[in-house]
Parts: structure tokens; sequence; C-alpha cells
């Protein structure tokens, strides 16, 4: 048993949490503050407790010192700001001495939020690569560490499974209860158990994948997965995207030959050409080398929807296609459609997801909903992550302030 919140002494503590605000921004604006409001069950319990908060986050992904002009986390300290009514400062440069001061001198119920902590990985990869040092400068900046980003446990990085080494440390309110959330649901799930992948690159998810088909009894793909796939089985896709990596392509045809009475794929797809973006509907078998598959057809929403109705438990993470674009949304409502009038056990998982079905019109329709995609995924194959197993045992940990 991990090592919890509740049963933490935090009263009066410099608190450094780790937080999924891993959110969409567009133009200095967040777009959906779901994972920002799931957050703030932990901040407010440290607030009422007279705690000194420090929050840490990533947001987007930091390839180039070019990336991090549109992956600030300042947008989400405006939000964040907003929600809580109350002032957060803000640290731009996470290892400076400026910020380590500013967090020593924070005072009871103050906020600090930190940049994003993949800043840290231009030019040295800080975060991303599990740096002792900077987890032990990180550390510095707080007496306790809570962990409450769900959606990142499943990455070794610093701010995960680093910090907590340096810090008496627990599980935030919102991790625990989405362990709670899937360890009743999933773990041991009602059949015929159906899972839904969607998601540009099937080389991210194989892994996933493999550990994922002996569990379920249906496999329906989506999206970059899907034509992966199916460019696997020969069939042209044109110019979507797909992996080239050919002992990725080998591994997919071992999976479809060994689960072949598992796999779902699409029958029809909605697609543009390279020199034309009118929407078209093809036949799987008719895609040519100029198209571009952005949706799944109408054969492909009623053959899905028919194997959700059919089923007891449904976990989907990703869209249908390129849901932002009006004429390529109608896949990813019919499923969600499709998901809400089942009378299954559905659970919705990943950011993407989340947003998809926050911007369709479906965010009051589902009881269960995980902030983790990748996180979800790896959970539900192993049972356990890198960031939950770098928190303490309950047992093993210091409880009262002596």
């Amino acid at each position: 048993m991990k090592q919890t919140l509740k049963n933490m002494y935090i009263k009066d503590k410099r608190v450094l949490v780790r937080c999924d605000l891993n959110v969409p921004i567009k133009g200095g604006n967040v777009l959906d503050t779901t994972k920002i409001e799931k957050s703030l069950k932990t901040i407010k319990y440290l607030l009422e407790n007279n705690c000194k908060v420090i929050i840490m986050s990533h947001l987007g992904r930091i390839k180039t010192e070019e990336d991090k002009k549109e992956n600030s986390l300042l947008p989400v300290k405006n939000v964040l700001s907003n929600l809580l009514n109350t002032e957060v400062k803000f640290a731009s440069d996470i290892l400076s001495e400026e910020t380590k001061n500013m967090a020593l001198n924070l005072q009871p119920k103050e906020i600090l939020l930190l940049e994003n902590t993949r800043f840290l990985d231009i030019p040295n990869k800080l975060e991303s690569n599990l740096n002792e040092e900077t987890a032990q400068k990180l550390a510095s900046l707080g007496e306790v560490f809570v962990q409450d980003a769900f959606a990142s446990l499943h990455r070794a990085h610093t701010s995960v499974v680093g910090i907590p080494k340096y810090l008496p440390n627990c599980l935030g309110f919102l991790v625990e209860e989405e362990l709670n959330m899937l360890n009743d649901n999933l773990l041991n799930p009602e059949v015929p158990f159906t899972v839904i992948v969607g998601g540009a690159k099937v080389d991210d998810k194989l892994e996933i994948i493999k550990s994922l088909i002996p569990k379920c009894n249906h496999l329906l793909v989506s999206g970059g997965i899907a034509n992966s796939f199916l460019a696997s089985l020969g069939l042209n896709v044109g110019t979507s995207l797909r992996t080239t990596n050919l002992k990725t392509i080998e591994e997919l045809k071992t999976l479809m030959l060994n689960y072949k009475e598992k796999f779902a794929f699409p029958l029809d797809a909605v697609v543009e050409t390279t020199y034309n973006e009118k929407p078209t509907l093809k036949n799987i078998n008719k895609i040519e080398d100029n198209d571009i598959i952005k949706d799944i057809g109408s054969k492909t929403t009623a053959k899905y929807s028919k194997i959700i109705n059919e089923s007891k438990t449904i976990f989907i993470n990703g869209t249908m296609g390129i849901y932002e674009e009006n004429a390529y949304k109608n896949g990813t409502m019919e499923i969600f459609n499709a998901l809400k009038n089942t009378s299954g056990k559905v659970i919705i998982g990943g950011g993407d997801t989340i947003s998809a079905m926050n911007s369709l019109g479906f965010k009051s329709d589902f009881k269960y909903v995980s902030s983790g995609g990748g996180a979800t995924l790896e959970y539900l194959a192993k049972k356990t992550l890198p960031g939950i197993e770098a928190i303490s045992e309950e047992d093993n940990i210091e409880t009262l302030d002596l």
C-alpha cells in the first residue's frame, strides 16, 4: 500500500506537487481546463493545511529551443489563479537561485508554479533522462513531495521518479482516485472486454498493444495505428501517417496472425487527397497513392458500434480521426454516441480523448474518466508504473512531525 496524502503530516510544510497540467494551448489561451480542474482537490487540501505549495508540471514536447515559445506554463498560471481565486507566483527559470529563494520564502497558503519541467531537456535532457543532481536540486525546494500527475506516471523522468528519493513522499488525491477506479473497473473487467486504441504512432504503443491483446476480447484500432496495421497487410494507405520501421511491421504481422479473431480494422475511410481537400468516402481497399486517411467511414462506425454494444467493459484511448476539423469529426462523434448508449461500463482515457469528448459535447455523459493515456494503457497491461514504484510504502515513511 503506497503512502497517501491523507496519511501524511503536511501541515505548515513546504510541499512540492507534481501535477499534470499538460493542457491544449493556442495563441496563449488554454482550450481545455479539465486537467487543471482535476488537480484542484489536492492543491486546495494543501492550502487548507496551511502549506506553502510549489507546483511542477510538463507541457507538450520540447525538442528544440524554438519549442519553448509555444509551451510555457504561463497561461496555465492565469487559469489556476482564477480557479483558486488567489495569486499564483511563477518561476520562469526552474533551477535558478531566484527560483529557490522564491520557494524558500513562500508564506503559508501561497502558491508557486514552476515553468515547464521539459524546458530542462534543452540541451542536456535533465528531465527525461532522470538526472540525479537535478532531482536533488528540485527536492531542495520542498519538504514533502506529492505525486499527483497520473498521466505522467509511466515516464521515468526526474520530476516523476527522481524527486521522491530525496523527500518524504505520497500519492495525491487524483492519483489515488484514478488507481482505485482502474483497479475496480479494468484490472478484472467484466467480459466481453473491448479496448479502442487510436493515435498517431504505433511504434509508441506497440509494447502496450502486445500486452493488452491477450487480456481483451476485441481490439479496435484507428488513426495512424490502424494505418500501420493496414499497410502491414499490404493495403495501400496513400500518404497517410504510418510506421516505416521494418521491425515494427513484422511484429504487427505476427500480432495479427496470432490474434486475428480479436482485431477490428477500418472497413472504409474518409480521405482527402494531396491535390484536393474535399472529403471523400472510400472503401479501405480502394485507397489511392495520393489519399490521406483522416477519419473512419460509415461501415466502420457501424462495425465498431456493434462490438461496443455487445461489450460489458470498454476502454477507449484515442480518437477515430482528425476530429478538430469539422469534415472529419463524424467517426469520433458516432463512436462516442455508441459508448454513451451502451449498457456496458465505459472508461475514457487520455488527454486527447478527453478533449474530444468535451469539445464534441459529451463532457457529462461518462462516469469513468482517466486523465492518463499511455499511463492508463501501461497500468492496464503491467498493473504498476514507474511513478507509483517511486513512492514509499505506507509503513516505510515517517508520517508524524517529530
